[in-house]
């Protein structure tokens, strides 16, 4: 049988940490656990040898190598100046997660943003420092904008009097881009998501999920028929939760939270779609998507916002920066994410000077319970908010 792309997430006590093809890491620095490496591997592997690997007991996940798609928003667009210049400061979702009330701002902490790149010139972003990583086949800069978009909303910084940024004082941002305008895979999302461990990130997030859809119809262009190219796909998406999974399980063993889009394929109320990878993970915190509500007072489930979700957070006309030194407003659970991972943030600078460190379970537990559903309409149901709306620490 030809052989096939695979992912193999392996690991194996040591005495020190050894490098290999991905990225290998000692959990000891932060979890206190005797030191463990984990190895991340993309090879052609027959049906024999992927057989063989699952016997492997040090072999924690092996799966299919799957393409991963931007959770791309629903609604975009640029901002003039003369619509900016009508915005009120803060914008609706800084103050919806009480981030303008907190006195916390991110100081300490080191946020992780895996997405499509950044630009690192864009004026929002002066003064952080930008570790950034290509993962990609293609050029540095982000041609797309999605990636500086939700960079803005975690960290960034006033522009024209306008606040659109949550934890404004984080002075280091990990920034991997790992979707490009072919997308990219589960395999680079491994690599990035090791990547932003080994630097010693607080905070992950992502606001991608796998394509399904492309990988079907990739099967389909190799000369399968829709009934085993639908079979085989699904095995492959299992496996690739799992992967997801094991990726999340370690992340926690060093106190690092991964936080994911749920994605934005439901169309309320005629149906609702359940959260995809990497969201739908054990152990990664899944998020869904607010609007405001007709009346302007409360707040809705974004009618694209996928369910079964942990917690829920602004996604409905989120303006934030764009490519260029430009503002845009876009909608979708990827611009719901990043007010997540800037209020978890928050929550992590809480946990460092009230304890010293951050530790990945208060820091979940927190973040979690912030969740309120006192803004939210009536008749909400639970797995389509989670906690309901995420908050900032206010003491």
């Amino acid at each position: 049988m030809a052989a096939s792309k695979f992912v193999v997430m392996s690991r194996r006590n040591l005495v020190t940490p050894t490098l290999d093809y991905g990225w290998s890491v000692s959990s000891t620095e932060r979890s206190g656990l005797r030191p463990v490496s984990v190895e991340i591997a993309k090879a052609d592997l027959t049906a024999k040898e992927v057989n063989d690997l699952r016997r492997d007991p040090s072999v924690d996940a092996i799966a299919p190598v799957m393409p991963i798609r931007l959770i791309a928003p629903t609604q975009s667009s640029i901002l003039s100046e003369a619509e900016i210049a009508s915005l009120s400061s803060p914008t609706w979702g800084i103050k919806a997660v009480r981030a303008s009330e907190s006195r916390y701002d991110g100081s300490g902490v080191t946020v992780a943003v895996l997405d499509t790149g950044i630009d690192p010139e864009h004026p929002a972003f002066t003064g952080v420092e930008l570790l950034q990583r290509n993962f990609t086949l293609e050029g540095d800069h982000d041609d797309i904008g999605h990636g500086t978009h939700c960079a803005g909303t975690i960290f960034g910084q006033d522009i024209n009097g306008l606040r659109f940024g949550i934890a404004q004082k984080i002075k280091k941002a990990l920034i991997g881009k790992v979707l490009g305008k072919d997308g990219g895979s589960s395999a680079t999302i491994a690599d990035a998501v090791g990547w932003a461990i080994s630097e010693n990130a607080h905070i992950i997030s992502m606001s991608l999920g796998i394509d399904f859809p492309g990988y079907v119809k990739y099967l389909i262009d190799c000369g399968l028929k829709a009934e085993p190219a639908t079979s085989i796909a699904l095995e492959g998406y299992r496996a690739n939760i799992n992967l997801f999974t094991r990726l999340a399980e370690y992340a926690r063993e060093r106190n690092v939270l991964i936080i994911a889009a749920a994605g934005n394929e439901s169309r309320r109320p005629e149906y609702e779609i359940a959260v995809a990878p990497p969201a739908a993970g054990t152990e990664v915190v899944s998020v869904g998507a607010l609007g405001q509500a007709d009346d302007g007072d409360k707040l809705d489930v974004a009618v694209f916002s996928n369910t079964q979700v942990d917690i829920a957070a602004p996604g409905r006309g989120i303006v934030s920066a764009w490519p260029g030194g430009k503002l845009a407003s876009l909608q979708g659970t990827s611009m719901a994410t990043p007010h997540v991972a800037g209020v978890a943030a928050l929550w992590a600078q809480r946990e460092i000077e009230q304890h010293g460190r951050v530790e990945y379970l208060p820091l979940l537990a927190r973040l979690i319970a912030s969740g309120t559903t006192a803004p939210l309409v009536q008749g909400i149901k639970e797995d389509s908010v989670g906690a309901g709306i995420v908050q900032a620490p206010l003491t």
